[in-house]
């Protein structure tokens, strides 16, 4: 039997067509990036995530010379803020990618791990975690994480 999986999603030309609480988180994905280390692959990565009680916090891509090691920015704001905010949801995710200190041109994707980790956090807190990918020429808002991972590996029953 064939299906077919569609998704929505918003873009904007740029942050200042979008909500002032978007435009904000835009903006510290983007300093988030100064944080980055990334010796190797020159890739910066900013994440900023707006919890609900309107805290947001800000993590940057750490690698390592005994890669894997290193740390995608998403899952460094995320795993912060579970250690210190354990029972504060998640409410948007904002990300930023630059390649050699310049902007893309295309929003940056999160990587299918950090994918996993966003719907565990909308999942543990039963709410829906919007995400925002950033770049220069366009930006898309997605409503929750099912939108970038249909298929949410879920050991569990909910």
């Amino acid at each position: 039997m064939k299906k077919t999986l569609s998704f929505n999603y918003e873009e904007f030309s740029s942050a200042s067509r979008m909500l002032p609480e978007d435009q904000e988180l835009v903006a510290a994905a983007l300093d988030a990036q100064k944080g980055s280390y990334s010796p190797y692959s020159q890739f910066q990565v900013g994440a900023a995530l707006r919890l609900a009680n309107g805290l947001v916090v800000k993590g940057a891509n750490q690698e390592n010379a005994a890669y894997p090691s290193g740390l995608c920015a998403e899952r460094v704001a995320m795993f912060w803020a579970g250690a210190n905010y354990p029972d504060v949801p998640f409410d948007t995710l904002a990300i930023a990618g630059s390649d050699h200190g310049v902007l893309c041109e295309s929003p940056a994707s999160p990587c299918g791990a950090c994918r996993q980790v966003m719907a565990e956090y909308q999942k543990k807190h039963k709410t829906p975690l919007k995400i925002i990918l950033v770049g220069s020429k366009r930006i898309r808002k997605f409503a929750c994480v099912d939108d970038l991972l249909p298929f949410i590996f879920d050991s569990l029953t909910m």
